[in-house]
């Protein structure tokens, strides 16, 4: 939950998490092949959009910022989709390395603390980017949420809680 009274930094932060744990949840309960069923005529995918984020977020939090990031083993202009080859576990561990590397930029820096992304002339600061990635996360988020109701017909943010009155 994104705290009420927290300072900037805690509250972006703790708002990036919310989506990014949705994110994750979308993937729960689903087999292999739900995961991975391309459901638009691009070929999206959940997996895919997982895929997508985790690259992403290394781009953005780690390359922006002067680090270095897990290579990757795919075209990142051409990652909405899962291959045959790439297994569910090997993108969602992708996807909380990325998050991982993301988090310790985001503790090491400022919020003022400028970066450079490779692919466009700009500057950029830390607050920006984390503004971005929450809207980033959110939009693929959305999308997640009509795949998982076509896939299975579940829909919401997060598990509900039972038994709470």
């Amino acid at each position: 939950m994104t705290p009420y009274t927290a300072g900037e930094k805690q509250t972006l932060r703790a708002s990036l998490d919310r989506h990014r744990d949705a994110v994750l949840w979308k993937l729960e309960g689903l087999d292999d092949e739900q995961l991975r069923r391309p459901m638009t005529p691009t070929g999206t995918s959940l997996l895919g959009l997982v895929k997508h984020l985790a690259s992403v977020e290394y781009g953005w939090f780690v390359e922006t910022f002067g680090g270095r990031a897990e290579p990757r083993w795919f075209d990142p202009y051409d990652d909405m989709r899962a291959t045959p080859d790439e297994t569910t576990q090997r993108i969602v561990a992708f996807y909380g390395r990325a998050r991982a590397a993301a988090d310790a930029v985001i503790t090491e820096l400022p919020l003022a603390a400028q970066g450079r992304p490779a692919w466009r002339d700009i500057t950029v600061s830390l607050r920006w980017t984390l503004v971005h990635m929450i809207e980033e996360t959110a939009r693929h988020a959305g999308h997640m949420d009509i795949l998982r109701e076509l896939a299975d017909g579940a829909t919401g943010d997060h598990p509900r809680l039972t038994g709470t009155g």
